[in-house]
C-alpha cells in the first residue's frame, strides 16, 4: 500500500514539474522555464571503504550493484526562486558465494527549494533548502532501497562565469544535512567547474563529498546496502561530456568514481542521461 501511495505521488510530482533553461549550482531558472534530466546510471563495487579509506574486499567474493533511472528537474516560480525535485527508480542486488539478494522499486525522493540571495558582478550567491523523503519503498526489505529516514539540508552556494577569459564557469558550495533517527548528520561540500568546448560540445568536472560529523548511534550499518551507512565519509569524482543536440535538447555521458571514503562502498558509476531546457 505505501509503494502504491508513493507512486501516485511520484505521478503527480512528474506532471507538475514536466509541464512547466537553468543553469544548475548557484544560478536560479527564470520564471517558468525548466531543466530536465533523465539520466540511467550503473553502479558497481565490489569492496568497502575502511578506516583511513583503505579498501577491503566484499566477503565471499562479494559484489554490490544499483541500476536506477533518475529523474531530475528545476522549474522556475520566479526569476529568483527555483523548485527542484529528483526521483529514482532502483534495481539494486547484491551478491556473493553463499547468497543473492535483490530489489527494485521508487528511492528516496529530494524536494528544494533554492532562492538567490545575490547577483553581481563578482558572481552569484544562492540558498538551499532540501527534504529527502524516504516514503515510497520499505525499510525492512532484506535488501532496503534505503535507510528509511528523512534528511533535511541547508545548502549556500556560489557560482561565477569566467567569460571573457573562456566560455566558463564556477561553482562552490557547502552545506549541512541533518538526518533523522540514527544515522549521523553529514556536513556536504562540492566544487565545479564546466566550460564549452564548442557551440555543441560542452564538460564539466566536480568534487563532490561528505563527511559524516560522528553523532550517529553506531557506525557500520548491517541492513546488507553497503551504500546507506549509519556514519561515514565519502567524496567522490564526476566527470562529464555533453553534445547539444539542439538549442533545447542535449546528452550527457558521466563516470563517477569514489576517491576517498570511510565505512561505506568504493564504487564506481557510470551516467547517460537526456537534458531537456525550456523557457
Amino acid at each position: 500500500m505505501k509503494r502504491k501511495l508513493g507512486l501516485v505521488f511520484v505521478t503527480n510530482l512528474i506532471m507538475a514539474c514536466w509541464a512547466s533553461y537553468s543553469f544548475g549550482g548557484a544560478w536560479t531558472a527564470e520564471k517558468g522555464a525548466s531543466y530536465n534530466r533523465l539520466a540511467m546510471s550503473y553502479y558497481y563495487s565490489e569492496k568497502n571503504y575502511i578506516d583511513d579509506s583503505d579498501r577491503l574486499s566484499f566477503p565471499d567474493d562479494g559484489s554490490f550493484q544499483d541500476i536506477n533511472l533518475n529523474y531530475y528537474v528545476e522549474y522556475g516560480l520566479s526569476d529568483r526562486t527555483t523548485l527542484i525535485g529528483s526521483l529514482y527508480y532502483k534495481w539494486i542486488k547484491k551478491e556473493d558465494d553463499t547468497v543473492e539478494m535483490k530489489t527494485w522499486g521508487m528511492g528516496d525522493v529530494d524536494m528544494a527549494l533554492k532562492h538567490k540571495l545575490v547577483d553581481k558582478s563578482f558572481g552569484v550567491v544562492s540558498a538551499q533548502g532540501l527534504v529527502k523523503i524516504p516514503e515510497l519503498y520499505d525499510e525492512d526489505d532484506t535488501l532496503p532501497l534505503g535507510n528509511g529516514q528523512y534528511d533535511f539540508e541547508l545548502r549556500i552556494l556560489y557560482g561565477r562565469s569566467i567569460r571573457p577569459i573562456m566560455p566558463g564557469y564556477y561553482n562552490a558550495e557547502i552545506g549541512y544535512r541533518w538526518r533523522a533517527e540514527q544515522p549521523s548528520d553529514e556536513f556536504r561540500f562540492l566544487a565545479e567547474f564546466g566550460v564549452d568546448f564548442s557551440e555543441k560540445f560542452y564538460g564539466r568536472v566536480k568534487l563532490d563529498g561528505l563527511l559524516g560529523v560522528d553523532n550517529g548511534k553506531k557506525r557500520v550499518d548491517s541492513s546488507g546496502n553497503p551504500t546507506i551507512s549509519n556514519d561515514f565519509d565519502l567524496i567522490k569524482l564526476d566527470v562529464a561530456l555533453a553534445y547539444k543536440m539542439t538549442r533545447r535538447w542535449g546528452l550527457e555521458a558521466a563516470y563517477t568514481p569514489s576517491i576517498y571514503g570511510q565505512y561505506t562502498a568504493a564504487g564506481a558509476t557510470y551516467t547517460l542521461a537526456l537534458v531537456l531546457q525550456t523557457r
